[in-house]
């Protein structure tokens, strides 16, 4: 059976939201990159929110570490998120000319408090499907895995971090992760 007419507008309007969300996003980004490519402290830093923001590290820590989160009590899972997060957010700033690609809304799915949202972005002539797998949580829109085309970024994590913990322990890993924050903020510094 169709969904009940208040289900329908109610989809649509949550798929307007999370469009609107993300397209505004983009033009920020594109509107402090549209300046010099010499951006001031306080423009790295908005960059670094707004790729970032839409991020749910938690959940892509769960998925990153896999069966080995639930062996974790819960401040070692915070420890590995904020080294986490903060690994990411800096290697975000790696390449920033791909924040200047057109991007298309090919399709936004929603249901209750998920949500799938294809889009296709355009880089210097090459087309790249980027989707986002979405959940509601707290009223917010987060991303739980981004996969550009067809590559899961969780499950690249999950792929590397999984292999460092069998073979040498969790405790490997956050070395690991913390001397990459370190390195990178020793860059950054410069």
């Amino acid at each position: 059976p169709a969904p009940a007419q208040g289900q329908q507008s109610s989809s649509a309007s949550t798929q307007a939201e999370i469009r609107q969300m993300l397209e505004e996003r983009d033009q920020e980004i594109k509107s402090i990159l549209s300046g010099s490519e010499d951006y001031s402290k306080e423009q790295r830093a908005r960059l670094k929110e707004l790729i970032n923001g839409v991020l749910d590290f938690c959940a892509m820590g769960q998925t990153a570490l896999g069966s080995h989160w639930d062996t974790l009590a819960t401040d070692r899972r915070d420890q590995f998120v904020e080294v986490f997060q903060d690994v990411v957010r800096a290697q975000s700033m790696g390449d920033l000319d791909v924040y200047n690609s057109s991007v298309t809304y090919d399709q936004i799915t929603v249901q209750d408090d998920s949500a799938y949202v294809r889009t296709m972005t355009e880089y210097e002539g090459t087309r790249t499907p980027v989707e986002y797998i979405l959940k509601r949580r707290d009223d917010e829109w987060k991303a739980e895995d981004i996969i550009v085309d067809e590559v899961s970024t969780a499950e690249g994590y999950a792929r590397s971090f999984q292999t460092v913990v069998r073979k040498r322990g969790f405790d490997a890993l956050m070395k690991r992760l913390r001397a990459k924050r370190q390195e990178i903020a020793s860059t950054d510094a410069e």
